[in-house]
């Protein structure tokens, strides 16, 4: 881990699993079967599926389709928030965190990129990975529990939120 690495993990250290898990059901009782919370969810739950299976991959060959897979739901995922949900929570009075949430995903995606590089046999990519995890789940916690509480709440056009959402992350995915 880089020291800047280090630095950013010592400035916006991880909540602990049961905080997390707090925040995801509260998040998940106000989401509704179909609504941009509840895909936004599930996009969650898929993303920590595949930080899993990226920290229990041993060969060159698991780590690399892990880091594959992981790619493919986060970049959907961030460019449906970044398109669709952070725009309209800084029309609901969070422009602050939504710009927080914008560089937190950029950030993401250059630790994203620094992994491609780095050998999948080496011990730096588990480092790497493992930085990545941490700051994306602490990401995650935030949106889960305060900002897409409140975009929930105090939104507009809900309705309207869920097909953009569904259809940018859908454009990628596909």
């Amino acid at each position: 881990m880089s020291i800047i690495d280090k630095a950013l993990a010592a400035v916006t250290p991880m909540p602990s699993d049961e905080k997390r898990a707090e925040a995801t059901a509260q998040a998940r009782a106000l989401a509704t079967p179909g609504d941009w919370l509840s895909m936004a969810l599930d996009h969650h739950d898929q993303i920590r599926a595949a930080f899993e299976r990226g920290s229990q991959a041993r060969t060159a060959s698991e780590r690399l389709a892990a880091r594959d897979a992981l790619a493919l739901v986060l970049n959907g995922h961030s460019l449906a928030e970044e398109l669709v949900l952070y725009p309209a929570m800084a029309q609901s009075g969070h422009k602050a965190q939504a710009g927080l949430a914008y560089s937190e995903q950029e950030t993401a995606k250059m630790q994203m990129a620094e992994l491609e590089n780095i050998s999948p046999s080496d011990e730096a990519w588990d480092d790497k990975f493992g930085h990545i995890k941490g700051a994306v789940l602490t990401h995650v916690y935030e949106e889960e529990h305060g900002w897409f509480i409140h975009l929930k709440k105090h939104g507009e056009n809900q309705d309207r939120l869920a097909e953009r959402y569904k259809q940018e992350f859908d454009r990628y995915v596909s």
